[in-house]
């Protein structure tokens, strides 16, 4: 069901100084909020959160001490540090198995389109209303042998049974446009070339 399964401690020192304190000792700082509760001020060990934040969308399984069970939490906000690979802060909201969540997912084109086009993307994810334990990592838009004039839209998006999409299905995700002269002339001086190394030999 979860993506990660995390242990954590409650958080009773605020404020810049504590936080600072907390990531040297190496936990991440966090807060839980949503359903209606107080948030949850808590503690995460620094190097399990970075590793089950690689995943977008990651639906964590955190053991809070002292609680009788464990929560699911989805990211909501997550401060990295600018240089460093780590985690600054992190926003989590409450979640629960059989309720659907707002979520924005990454859209990935595959394939080529025809020969002296070129792919205009518009929308690099989508926002879709999708069950909790259930989130889709990213969808597959194909733009194979698409030709000059074409037009993927949101409703074009096969989404998985249970997934809809937040946004309207107008909305538009990718065109095929004619390619730059200057893209087509750079291609054609590749060819040239190739042409000239294959008779050489």
């Amino acid at each position: 069901m979860a993506d990660a399964k995390l242990t954590a401690t409650t958080r009773t020192e605020f404020g810049k100084g504590a936080a600072r304190r907390l990531r040297r000792a190496g936990q991440t700082p966090a807060v839980v909020y949503g359903h209606g509760i107080e948030p949850m001020h808590l503690a995460l060990n620094a190097h399990e959160t970075f590793l089950a934040l690689r995943t977008a969308n990651a639906l964590l399984e955190i053991a809070v001490e002292g609680e009788a069970k464990p929560i699911l939490a989805l990211p909501k906000q997550i401060t990295r540090d600018p240089i460093l690979p780590a985690i600054e802060h992190l926003d989590l909201i409450l979640v629960k198995a059989g309720e659907k969540v707002t979520v924005d997912v990454q859209l990935i084109l595959v394939g080529e389109a025809e020969s002296g086009t070129l792919v205009n993307q518009d929308l690099v994810a989508l926002s879709v209303l999708a069950p909790a334990t259930d989130i889709p990592t990213e969808f597959e838009v194909s733009v194979q042998g698409l030709e000059v004039g074409a037009q993927i839209l949101v409703s074009d998006i096969v989404l998985p049974e249970g997934v809809e999409t937040a946004i309207e299905g107008d909305t538009l995700v990718l065109s095929v446009v004619p390619a730059p002269v200057a893209v087509l002339e750079t291609e054609g001086e590749g060819d040239a070339a190739e042409a000239e190394a294959e008779a050489a030999e």
